[in-house]
């Protein structure tokens, strides 16, 4: 996977502010962080924020259920600044087979991130790498058409999985549960279903986040003024959030994350847009280009890189304190475990922290 390059989005210092932002919320997860603060605030006023670290458990809405969508859609923004760049270097042939090694590459990385949970051989495709492969592709097949087109055939891809879902369960399409659309496609891909509920055509109504993603970034790689761009943001944000919300308040669609209602990918494609708008206007129009911000950025530089290890080694060296606290030198001390754990998750989280500061000092970028 490794290879050395220049970051691809050094004209958009937001963007990278942004993804890096997402990126230190999911390398927190994987240290951690989100589970050991839930337990030591559970019980006081404190655990309602800890609960917005966690998915909701079914009809809802919560902070978590933002970061696939912000992750998903900010590679569909950086998109079209890196295939420019690639386009530059070479020609349309070696950026397809560039898109389908990627493509492949995640695929293969999500399938074995499964395996690493798993702690052996598993055939299990719920994982956010295998379905933004998907979601690349199909992004990646119709961005050389009109931004009218593909804001259109994103939402032909909402307009299907409303009619697959109701025409697989009319009478209860949403209702938890493993008799679902989803679920059965899980049976015929995987022969299994996930406990949580999750799954594995997600990618489909999900494509829409990805090609949203790139829609805007069209949009700011046009020669057209910030502020119109940011006016453009602001106006389909607000659209697509509230309409997801008004398909969910009058009982049309619920917002269900762990199946991608239709609602759910409008509300959270919205927010994203939103969110775009945002870190664009306050650091790329205002100028808001202050050092601290970097803190972010070099983590959005090396962002499947560091996912990856955090996933993997992350979750060990977390695991491993785990037992160290039960049975080793922790357990002798006067100190309650929850703290030991959230100081530990910390800690952990600086070390990953540390690593994309390392790289990104020595200029060394992993790209997939």
């Amino acid at each position: 996977m490794s290879q050395f390059a220049k970051p691809l989005t050094q004209r958009l210092y937001s963007l990278d502010v942004f993804r890096g932002f997402i990126m230190f919320l999911l390398i927190a997860e994987a240290a951690g962080f989100h589970e050991s603060f839930a337990s030591l605030t559970e019980g006081t006023s404190f655990y309602p924020l800890a609960l917005q670290l966690h998915h909701h458990p079914w009809n809802g809405l919560r902070f978590w259920d933002l970061i696939q969508p912000f992750f998903m859609f900010i590679v569909g923004v950086a998109m079209p600044f890196s295939f420019k760049k690639r386009l530059e270097m070479g020609n349309r042939k070696e950026l397809n087979k560039h898109i389908a090694m990627r493509c492949l590459k995640l695929f293969l990385f999500g399938v074995l991130l499964h395996c690493v949970y798993s702690h052996g051989p598993v055939w299990e495709l719920w994982n956010v790498l295998v379905q933004l492969a998907f979601t690349i592709l199909i992004a990646y097949a119709i961005m050389r058409k009109k931004a009218t087109f593909q804001i259109g055939f994103s939402l032909f891809l909402l307009l299907l999985t409303e009619i697959l879902y109701r025409s697989y369960n009319p009478e209860a399409p949403y209702a938890q549960g493993h008799e679902t659309f989803g679920s059965w496609v899980d049976f015929l891909v995987m022969g299994k279903v996930n406990n949580g509920y999750w799954v594995f055509i997600n990618f489909l109504p999900t494509a829409a986040h990805t090609i949203w993603g790139v829609v805007c970034g069209q949009l700011l790689l046009n020669a057209s003024a910030q502020t119109n761009k940011v006016r453009n943001f602001l106006f389909w944000g607000v659209l697509a959030t509230v309409l997801g919300f008004a398909l969910d308040f009058f009982d049309i669609t619920p917002i269900i994350k762990r199946i991608a209602t239709t609602s759910f990918t409008l509300a959270s494609g919205g927010i994203s847009i939103l969110a775009l708008a945002f870190f664009y206007w306050v650091i790329d129009v205002k100028g808001y280009k202050k050092k601290w911000l970097q803190f972010f950025a070099v983590v959005g530089t090396n962002s499947i890189f560091i996912y990856l290890f955090a996933e993997t080694f992350g979750h060990l060296i977390f695991r491993e304190f785990e037992i160290l606290w039960n049975t080793g030198l922790f357990h002798a001390l006067d100190i309650h475990k929850d703290w030991i754990l959230v100081l530990e998750s910390l800690l952990i989280l600086l070390f990953l922290w540390y690593i994309t500061y390392y790289l990104d000092k020595r200029k060394i970028y992993f790209k997939v």
